[in-house]
């Protein structure tokens, strides 16, 4: 695998991180992307080929933009880990517009934004896969997580159809829906009160995952949610 190429959004911490590590390890050449400059920077430093985008994966522009970039550095796209997400914890009477929008633009537009600018390289060369980020909360969620957890199920229903119409070009979509993760995400709304660190899972558990359906060991789950937790 020491030619291929992975996009990975949101890999300036927790899974996407991670994700990056591992990859890296396996030999992949990366293209990091993250609004955060700095938290790209220590993500790059601990991989051995990556090049960092500052990008708003909500803006189809930028996302657009990644994805001519990452050619334009490496001449491929073999795959792609959407991670970028946010969580916040409101309660629908309290939720404003912009909360709803903004919770559905960063999980769930997002994808679709990556999916659709994907779709053309992928098909020139034939083939491609896209990991899609989930959540246990898509099937159960907390309280106060109307919005994350609608995005999230509409993140693995749009993965299902993606799937579905990648077959007849060897594109793959997978989705992985984690349950607690120790990240700094988990953390801003669930202090360790509530979720032991005991029953969280490490990031690198979810890399790992992530790092077998992107090198096809999990061929056969495309289009499937693979949900994992403690």
């Amino acid at each position: 695998m020491h030619n291929n190429v992975c996009i990975i959004t949101g890999a300036g911490r927790g899974i996407g991180r991670a994700t990056a590590v591992e990859l890296d390890c396996l030999g992949w050449r990366l293209v990091l992307v993250s609004r955060t400059v700095g938290e790209l920077r220590a993500t790059a430093a601990l991989c051995r080929q990556a090049v960092t985008l500052v990008a708003d994966v909500t803006n189809s522009g930028d996302v657009q933009g990644i994805i001519d970039s990452a050619i334009v550095e490496y001449g491929r796209i073999d795959a792609a880990v959407n991670c970028a997400g946010m969580a916040p914890s409101v309660p629908i009477a309290t939720m404003t517009d912009d909360q709803f929008q903004q919770t559905l633009q960063t999980n769930l537009a997002h994808i679709f934004y990556m999916t659709r600018a994907l779709w053309p390289q992928f098909k020139r060369q034939k083939g491609g896969v896209i990991v899609n980020i989930s959540s246990l909360a898509s099937r159960d969620p907390f309280n106060g997580f109307g919005a994350y957890a609608a995005a999230k199920a509409g993140v693995n229903l749009f993965s299902l159809v993606a799937a579905r119409e990648g077959k007849e070009h060897n594109i793959r979509v997978h989705v992985v829906a984690p349950g607690a993760v120790e990240t700094k995400m988990l953390r801003d709304f669930c202090p360790e009160t509530v979720i032991p660190r005991d029953q969280t899972l490490d990031p690198s558990a979810v890399a790992k995952v992530i790092a077998q359906l992107v090198a096809g060991d999990l061929v056969h789950t495309s289009g499937e949610v693979i949900y994992v937790h403690k």
